[in-house]
């Protein structure tokens, strides 16, 4: 495996207390969130978890790779919306582990330019970088 070294501008820190059932917090006190495991893996589902955190950082992060491609293309991305969709469950091996569904809605472009735009933004932006050829990662776009 092949460790891409960048040139850091910045790095977020975060600390878990209890693992999936207790607290996360950032250092900075931006971020400070009960956790629960959800009610469809035994949990209380009175907090947030770890999945629903994973699926808001990749679209927004997704989101802003999609503002770089489209200044790059000069496209109209006015009004657009990315969701990222994060499943969690049992893998062959007996572990777990994660797909992602990234679904993007451009109303000012045509459906062959957005899906386009989309195919170039997962290629920028760093949670792709990251999870790519390690997890499934599906897109989409209208």
């Amino acid at each position: 495996m092949t460790i891409q070294h960048i040139d850091v501008a910045y790095t977020a820190v975060a600390t878990a207390e209890n693992g999936r059932d207790g607290r996360v917090s950032t250092d900075d006190g931006a971020l400070d969130v009960v956790v629960n495991p959800p009610k469809e893996m035994g949990g209380s589902g009175a907090g947030t978890n770890p999945e629903q955190l994973f699926a808001a950082g990749y679209s927004a992060c997704f989101q802003g790779a999609l503002g770089v491609v489209a200044r790059q293309e000069k496209a109209d991305i006015t009004g657009s919306t990315v969701t990222a969709s994060v499943s969690i469950g049992r893998t062959e091996a007996g572990g777990f582990g994660l797909e992602v569904a990234i679904s993007a809605s451009i109303p000012n472009v045509d459906p062959a330019t957005a899906q386009a735009l989309v195919e170039k933004a997962h290629q920028v932006c760093p949670y792709s970088n990251a999870t790519r050829g390690n997890i499934k990662v599906e897109l989409s776009a209208g």
